[in-house]
């Protein structure tokens, strides 16, 4: 077992539970840190933050939901406590956000690449967002409504993305390093949504929105104005081409392909995970 810990904030999260288990796994000692976590953290109380970093050897970023102002803050103190590598999830097209999406992520990836220990890790959207957001009621309904049509994305499962950060955050070599983590081919949401259809045998139809109409749905969700402008902006960016290519950086950095939409979508039927 390796002698020194590896920390991941959002430790109870989507992909930071995901890393945490790769980690142990692989047989290293890991701090699951998280407001709720076995290891309390919290980015503005910078109290909590010694028990999270003293004698860590690195340390899995997500960047803050709302404020990422004591992000430079918390990577200065992790590099005065001897973190070796700071790992970062972060999102693809990051270079044409423009201020439409992921302020708080830019300003977080901006902080880790600065302190020269850092690896970003840019990130498709996730398979699992059919199971654990936004779009998961989407398939017990029937009805995935988004704006546009053939938007494009290459989803990769967060398997993979836990099996790559557990890889960069306990070896060293991938400091100042930006990798782009795709699945292996570029799916439009209609044909996702088709796969999903067959390996559940039940009907699923795609509603192309205008980006008014979906705004306003996402109103009916319960989003406040933030978070829906946050979402909109994103699929600006998605019809713009910005997430639709594939990248190598996970069968290089893994040693085998990454994981097909398809293979991802019967499994998750087989295990029931829509109640079919």
């Amino acid at each position: 077992m390796n002698s020194a810990d590896i920390a991941v904030l959002a430790g109870n999260g989507k992909s930071g539970r995901r890393v945490a288990a790769a980690l142990r796994v692989a047989g290293h000692r890991t701090r699951v840190a998280g407001r709720k976590g076995p290891v309390r953290f919290d980015w503005h109380e910078p109290a909590t933050w010694p028990e999270l970093l003293d004698g860590a050897d690195a340390v899995y970023v997500v960047a803050p939901g709302d404020d990422a102002g004591p992000v430079p803050s918390f990577v200065d103190a992790a590099v005065a406590a001897g973190v070796a590598r700071l790992v970062m999830l972060s999102g693809r097209g990051f270079d044409h956000w423009d201020g439409r999406f992921g302020d708080t992520m830019v300003a977080t990836e901006q902080a880790v690449r600065a302190s020269g220990r850092g690896t970003v890790l840019r990130s498709s959207n996730f398979a699992q967002n059919f199971t654990e957001e936004l779009w998961e009621p989407a398939v017990r309904t029937g009805r995935l409504a988004l704006p546009g049509q053939r938007i494009a994305d290459s989803l990769i499962d967060l398997g993979d993305v836990a099996a790559v950060a557990a890889r960069v955050l306990t070896e060293p070599g991938h400091e100042d390093r930006v990798y782009e983590l795709t699945g292996p081919e570029s799916l439009t949401l209609e044909s996702a949504l088709a796969i999903l259809a067959a390996a559940t045998d039940r009907d699923l139809r795609y509603e192309p929105l205008t980006p008014e109409a979906y705004a306003d749905e996402l109103r009916t969700l319960g989003l406040g104005e933030a978070d829906v402008a946050e979402l909109v902006g994103l699929w600006a960016i998605m019809a713009e081409g910005h997430l639709d290519g594939v990248s190598d950086d996970v069968p290089r950095l893994l040693g085998r392909p990454a994981r097909a939409f398809g293979d991802w979508a019967v499994e998750q039927a087989a295990v029931g995970a829509w109640g079919v």
